[in-house]
């Protein structure tokens, strides 16, 4: 099996198998733009949890290799996994099967919701190259079955037990948002905004952390906590997002700072009466020596340049 150079969590580490299961990849609509995205179910052999990981591919433009002890890999990519909420992957699933606005769903068993969902998302349509379209529906059927996968439904979905053994679900709007909003105040408890330096910088750079700023500063962090989230939302779901958080008082800020910010640059600025004025002392100013020099030399009796262009 070929060797590759891999970044994994430090707290997934811990029961993690030392060969990849090529089975547990997953292909799956990336929550934000429906593109398939490869993604990695692992189970801890000592907790027996799963989680879902998100594989990231960094290629260097050049062709490069690998050092490893006495080893030498070929291959210079660099691959990242990381932790991503099964309930992101749900949620493109879940709304390809949800009716149109104003039209409630039935609630349904999970098996019949994915089933019609993996028609739906890639049936009608080519699948990208090199990938067949019975991969793409096979995969979100396998996404389905997994223990963490059902257990998300609930935070998404109203749920019945119609009997013993029969559990069925319906989308619901209302917990998606609610569910969204605790990871939002997750983020902020977890201090993962102030943490980040991208983050720090543009709260900075808009003036939200001076003084007397702190009511606009912890808004500023949210719709930032918005913003990291959107990263795996999909675009109505983010516009629902911020309609639920009242930002009038912190966009007013910023376009107040944004105007002043231009005055200043403006009035910085030379205008083109200025220039000309500038232009016209500079060529009404004193002579070199060199011209005031030649200017006092007796002339009387020199012929003019012109005569030595005339016919003879």
């Amino acid at each position: 099996m070929a060797t590759h150079l891999t970044v994994l969590p430090v707290d997934l580490l811990h029961g993690w198998s030392t060969q990849i299961d090529l089975t547990s990849f997953l292909l799956l609509p990336h929550p934000r733009t429906g593109i398939p995205c490869l993604f990695y179910a692992i189970r801890n052999t000592k907790t027996q949890s799963q989680s879902i990981l998100e594989v990231h591919s960094v290629e260097p433009t050049d062709g490069r290799s690998w050092f490893l002890g006495e080893e030498v890999i070929t291959d210079g990519r660099l691959l990242i996994f990381t932790p991503v909420d099964p309930v992101f992957l749900l949620l493109p699933i879940l709304q390809a099967t949800n009716p149109l606005e104003g039209i409630e769903s039935h609630f349904r068993p999970a098996a019949d919701i994915f089933d019609e969902a993996s028609s739906k998302l890639f049936g009608g349509s080519p699948a990208p190259s090199d990938v067949s379209t019975q991969v793409l529906q096979r995969d979100i059927l396998q996404f389905s079955s997994l223990d963490s996968v059902r257990q998300s439904l609930h935070h998404v979905c109203d749920v019945k037990a119609v009997a013993q053994d029969v559990v069925v679900y319906r989308y619901s709007s209302i917990k998606v948002i609610e569910y969204l909003k605790k990871k939002v105040s997750q983020l902020m408890d977890s201090n993962a905004i102030d943490d980040s330096k991208v983050m720090f910088r543009s709260l900075a750079k808009n003036g939200l952390m001076d003084d007397g700023n702190e009511k606009l500063l912890e808004v500023g962090r949210i719709r930032a906590a918005c913003d990291l989230l959107s990263q795996y939302l999909p675009t109505n779901l983010r516009d629902t997002l911020l309609a639920t958080y009242d930002f009038s008082d912190l966009d007013a800020f910023l376009k107040k700072t944004l105007e002043q910010a231009l005055s200043v640059i403006a009035d910085k600025k030379p205008t083109k009466q200025v220039l000309k004025s500038t232009g016209d002392k500079k060529r009404k100013g004193k002579a070199s020596h060199g011209v005031e020099q030649l200017k006092k030399v007796n002339v009387n009796g020199m012929a003019k340049l012109s005569a030595f262009f005339k016919k003879a």
